[in-house]
């Protein structure tokens, strides 16, 4: 359902009229109760700083709590920004679709038609792969290929010439697989279209329009404001500071780094919710939510399916639309739930984000939008019984090896005790981190809680999720990513 937050002449969002039936109208943000709530909630899971924004009823109000840098004790301030991660597909995606606004491509725009650089090692794949795939993580490119270009306004032009030797996950069309490689060259084919760079394109094509003052892409850009620094560590204890701010290369910046106030990412939500405003038309706000592909993998990052840049959600037959981001231990989350009229905006530089997100975000969406999201992922109270047998073997895609075995020490029943997984990176990305050994618990059939991932990848159990490719091939989701069977 249309909302009714409106783009003014004086760059500000408004509001008035029906919000629905189940919306959010009338009722006063207690931005003093809220406040507490965050202050409690970010102290208990071990985030030293945060920063939360919550559009409701037209207005965005902006909180912020801990400090920014454990080792200095600066203050999170509303005016403070954080690295956004992956959320930056969301901005990159809205770029496109102002170009297909503009007439300068379409959907189904095969990429190399823009950019006859771009190829994969599959010619049939490099032909026809287009830019609703990219899109919408059904290219089969894939994620961990994380080439760095320099520093230079050639970056993205370098990425992708890099990127024609690496192997697709999976053939285009067959499957999502969550595909950061893809965003990038998204990234490069606007460069091409608008003769800017992506970090130029986004400021003069959407920042400035839509008044986002505390967003940027560059870290000398950060400097001008109070900005998060990254903290490290296990759970349960409070974490230190990074080594480094951001380890990212510039030219991951089309998939993964907008560094943004929660504020400022919440007026990006709003020109969404609003259906439109000064950088999209209604036509293309509304594709961007329209449904491309199912997710098998619903756990992950609580997706139900995948739109042109949005994840999907359907909270108990509530729609809405987000993403998620992570950045070298920075955590973002985002949340908007058109009926309510309501977007959610968390930022956060460490500790257990997650369980941050998931204790504040279940009560504000209960409160404001009647939503209730769902349980913690996790294995069945009363696992069934489940032939393992078909799922034992090694999977493989660009940079990881999966091998899932029966575990010598388990029961040996057929009931999934004593299944593993070692989860290796190898190749380019065999430096990234040691393997991880995983038992895997059953949830359903084809769905198993992995334990001991460590906080990079979960707080508490991993889903990993046994499906089959389009064309029939057996494959893993681990980390949204598709990984194929091999032996």
């Amino acid at each position: 359902m249309a909302t009714n937050v409106q783009w003014t002449e004086q760059g500000a969002w408004t509001a008035g009229g029906d919000w629905g039936s189940a919306g959010s109208q009338g009722q006063t943000f207690d931005l003093a109760r809220w406040q507490a709530r965050f202050d409690e909630l970010r102290r208990r899971h071990h985030v030293p700083g945060a920063s939360l924004a919550v559009l409701v009823n037209g207005r965005v109000h902006e909180l912020a709590s801990g400090v920014l840098h454990r080792g200095t004790g600066v203050e999170v301030t509303t005016d403070s920004v954080f690295l956004s991660g992956s959320i930056a597909k969301v901005y990159t995606a809205t770029l496109v679709m102002r170009l297909i606004d503009e007439g300068r491509l379409t959907l189904d725009t095969r990429v190399a038609d823009v950019l006859p650089e771009f190829a994969t090692p599959d010619p049939v794949a490099t032909r026809t792969i287009t830019v609703r795939q990219l899109l919408s993580h059904t290219g089969g490119v894939t994620n961990d290929f994380n080439y760095d270009g320099g520093r230079g306004d050639d970056c993205l032009a370098r990425y992708v010439e890099a990127a024609r030797d690496v192997p697709l996950d999976c053939p285009p069309g067959t499957a999502i697989s969550y595909g950061g490689l893809g965003y990038i060259v998204l990234g490069r084919l606007i460069e091409v279209l608008t003769g800017r760079t992506w970090d130029q394109a986004l400021k003069d094509l959407l920042f400035t329009p839509l008044g986002l003052e505390r967003s940027m892409t560059l870290p000398e850009e950060a400097l001008r404001f109070p900005a998060a620094m990254s903290h490290l560590g296990g759970p349960g204890a409070d974490p230190d500071p990074a080594p480094a701010w951001d380890l990212m290369p510039r030219s991951a910046g089309p998939a993964g780094r907008v560094i943004t106030s929660a504020g400022d990412m919440a007026r990006l939500a709003a020109m969404h919710l609003a259906g439109g405003g000064p950088v999209l038309s209604a036509e293309a706000v509304a594709a961007m939510q329209r449904r491309e592909t199912d997710v098998p993998d619903k756990w992950t990052v609580s997706a139900d399916g995948w739109g042109l840049g949005w994840t999907l959600y359907d909270w108990n037959g509530v729609p809405g639309y987000g993403h998620d981001g992570a950045a070298i231990g920075q955590y973002a989350y985002l949340r908007v739930v058109p009926h309510a009229g309501l977007a959610l905006v968390l930022l956060t530089n460490g500790g257990s984000a997650r369980l941050l997100y998931a204790d504040l975000f279940r009560d504000l969406l209960a409160e404001l939008a009647g939503v209730t999201m769902p349980a913690p992922f996790g294995p069945a109270a009363e696992p069934s019984a489940v032939d393992v047998t078909p799922l034992l073997g090694t999977y493989r895609r660009a940079g990881v090896v999966i091998t899932v075995s029966q575990d010598s020490g388990g029961s040996g029943d057929d009931d999934g005790d004593g299944l593993r997984m070692r989860y290796e990176f190898v190749d380019d990305m065999k430096d990234m981190s040691p393997p991880l050994d995983m038992e895997l618990l059953p949830v359903t059939q084809t769905v198993f809680a992995a334990t001991g991932a460590g906080p990079s990848f979960s707080e508490d159990y991993m889903p990993v999720v046994f499906s089959t490719l389009a064309d029939g091939t057996a494959c893993v989701y681990v980390g949204m990513r598709a990984t194929p069977k091999i032996a």
